[in-house]
């Protein structure tokens, strides 16, 4: 038999502090070869203005997880149609056999697996002291992001723009209430980047959203918005000026703007970046060496931050006798 897994089955079943664990666990293995995932494949739909990925993973070792996400994101959703920008199906397998174990709702999954690979990257590279952070976006991925970032510092405030005002107030009013701390929307890109410890830049933005002379000493950036070749959230000068760290060198290659603008620019080279985020966590390669410096972790997504936080969830659902059993 086979478990269907609806949204709100999901959503009862994971929490953030689990999604961290499961992807810092998936991360850990990356690093140790312990992973099979190859590059998602892409197709673009312009006649709709969408994307449609698949995303397969298979992460052996203590975890031994097989998935394959199938998401879409389609930018004008919202508007045109009232659906979300991102949505998303998981098919979790039996690595033993290949049979399905279940099939579950990914939209809400991808949402708290992209916060939670920011939330590890946190963990390990910004200060342990961080406690101000400045968010760029008000969407459903700046309330999971900001949420990690709860999870793993003891945070203060936050400062949180949006070119949408009274978007940035709703979101900020919400996350004042969900997580108990001061969120304070602001007017203008500057207000969410000085005095920050953390900035996170989770936005649908193709050009950069602040400049990277703006940046002082000690802060750590999440990059975790763009994925595709021609955009960016983050400019050529934050990437020369930060020790960058990213969730795949072979993904990001191929699909972060970020980076790979920059060095069309001529202004970095591959051997700016410094380490994989598995690397760091597994103890491989040093994250960040000193209080002042400034470091970026870049993220396009991978399918193993789906497959742990499936597994998790699918683990989560036997015990507590979640979803609806069938077969095909």
């Amino acid at each position: 038999m086979t478990l269907l897994l609806s949204r709100n089955d999901v959503a009862r079943l994971l929490t953030m502090k689990d999604a961290i664990e499961a992807v810092e666990q998936a991360f850990r293995q990356l690093a140790r070869g312990n992973v099979t995932m190859p590059q998602r494949t892409v197709i673009r739909v312009p006649a709709h203005g969408g994307t449609h990925l698949g995303m397969p993973a298979y992460i052996g070792g203590e975890m031994d997880a097989l998935a394959l996400k199938v998401v879409t994101v389609y930018a004008q959703n919202p508007a045109r149609y009232q659906l979300p920008t991102t949505i998303g199906l998981l098919v979790l397998s039996d690595p033993r056999t290949g049979a399905p174990l279940a099939v579950m709702d990914a939209s809400y999954l991808t949402a708290m697996r992209t916060g939670a690979v920011s939330g590890v990257a946190t963990k390990h590279l910004a200060r342990p002291d961080a406690k101000r952070v400045g968010i760029f976006g008000a969407g459903v991925q700046a309330q999971t992001q900001l949420s990690a970032m709860a999870c793993v510092r003891a945070l203060e405030g936050v400062w949180v723009y949006d070119s949408d005002g009274p978007k940035a107030k709703a979101y900020a009013e919400q996350m004042t209430k969900t997580l108990s701390i001061p969120v304070i929307a602001v007017a203008t890109a500057r207000e969410a980047v000085k005095g920050m410890d953390i900035i996170v830049a989770a936005s649908s933005a193709a050009e950069p959203l602040f400049d990277g002379a703006w940046l002082e000493a000690g802060q750590h950036i999440n990059g975790i918005g763009s994925h595709a070749p021609h955009t960016r959230e983050l400019d050529t000068q934050t990437m020369v000026r930060s020790k960058v760290f990213v969730d795949s060198l072979d993904a990001c290659l191929v699909e972060a703007g970020d980076l790979l603008i920059p060095m069309k620019e001529g202004a970095i080279g591959k051997d700016h970046i410094r380490a994989g985020l598995g690397e760091v966590v597994a103890g491989m390669k040093p994250g960040r060496e000193a209080a002042n410096e400034i470091t970026v972790f870049k993220s396009v997504g991978l399918a193993l931050q789906d497959a742990s936080t499936a597994h998790m969830v699918y683990q989560a659902a036997l015990k507590q006798k979640a979803g609806v059993e069938f077969a095909f």
